[in-house]
């Protein structure tokens, strides 16, 4: 088939039906049968670029990185276009799970982005940085007992995680986690006055990228006033860390609700509470955020601190307005 002065090849139909297939099996988890299918067809119609685009794909799933990277740039030296095919995206996340910047660079800027530094100097062998693309969520566990939090992208594929996650993802204030490209739901923050929501997609995590040393504590607050809250989560970002009101700031969410768009905060800022729980049924309206008339004194806090700093920070809380403020029954979680 000529299109434009171009030929272009047609895949067969034995090609379609391995293909279908293979999909079907991943869909169904069975990544090894899958990708028997997929390596048949790419031996089938190997100069087509969708044969190691889906071979990348699979590889991504499977996160065999080296696999994902190889099928990858097959895929992109196959392409018509020059820059936009999703082909350079799944090349870029290889490459940041990788660690192999000189390609990252190479693969956003193909898709279309702007990365601060030239390619052809030494800096193109460090990290991306700089490339400001403010805050996101990014769904932790997506395949399990889900919960998505707040982050700052560092680069397309890594997200910085700002909140403190529930003890049950496994996951840390301050650890970075690589994300799937394709947002997967949205959450919305009110603008300025009468002003449009502000909109933030939500990613799927892929994987860990970089743990943290800093461990998750909860701990029983006896908090006369909001402004009593306030005060502890003031002090532990005055330290470098981080503490979060579960009571207030996380709510429980069905799945379909996790993954359309859902209102989230009253306002901007680095870290957009609340973060969502998820789970199969629908729970109905379970968002904890209380006005100051119904304030409960007794609150379920995570603090995100080193063992030698965590009792310090509150006892230093209490000293500072004892009247009001007690603690009780500190444990590390994570």
């Amino acid at each position: 088939m000529r299109i434009f002065g171009k030929v272009r090849h047609r895949p067969s139909a034995s090609w379609r039906q391995a293909t279908d297939r293979a999909f079907t099996l991943i869909g169904d988890g069975r990544y090894d049968d899958a990708g028997a299918l997929l390596t048949r067809a790419a031996d089938m119609e190997p100069w087509l670029s969708e044969s190691w685009f889906n071979l990348a794909l699979l590889h991504k799933f499977r996160h065999d990185w080296e696999q994902a990277r190889a099928a990858g740039l097959r895929a992109v030296a196959l392409l018509d276009k020059e820059t936009g095919a999703p082909d350079w995206w799944n090349v870029g996340i290889a490459a940041t799970a990788l660690q192999d910047w000189p390609l990252a660079r190479r693969a956003w800027q193909a898709y279309g982005l702007r990365v601060p530094g030239s390619p052809h100097t030494a800096e193109a062998a460090e990290e991306p940085e700089g490339m400001d693309l403010g805050s996101a969520a990014v769904r932790l566990s997506p395949e399990g007992e889900a919960e998505v939090v707040w982050g700052r992208r560092l680069d397309p594929a890594r997200i910085e995680v700002l909140s403190i996650p529930l003890p049950s993802s496994g996951r840390r204030w301050g650890e970075v986690v690589l994300h799937d490209g394709v947002p997967n739901g949205e959450r919305t923050t009110e603008g300025a006055a009468h002003g449009a929501p502000h909109v933030y997609p939500v990613f799927d995590e892929i994987e860990l990228w970089a743990p943290s040393p800093v461990p998750t504590w909860v701990v029983l607050l006896e908090a006369a006033t909001e402004e009593d809250r306030n005060a502890l989560e003031q002090l532990a970002s005055d330290a470098g860390f981080a503490a979060e009101d579960w009571s207030s700031s996380v709510r429980l969410l069905c799945r379909t609700c996790s993954e359309s768009r859902m209102p989230s905060a009253e306002g901007e800022g680095e870290h957009l509470d609340p973060h969502d729980h998820s789970e199969p049924g629908h729970p109905g309206p379970l968002g904890h955020r209380t006005p100051g008339e119904l304030w409960t004194p007794e609150r379920e806090c995570g603090i995100a601190a080193p063992q030698g700093l965590v009792r310090g920070l509150l006892d230093g809380w209490v000293a500072d307005n004892p009247d009001s403020r007690e603690w009780r029954d500190l444990e590390e979680v994570c």
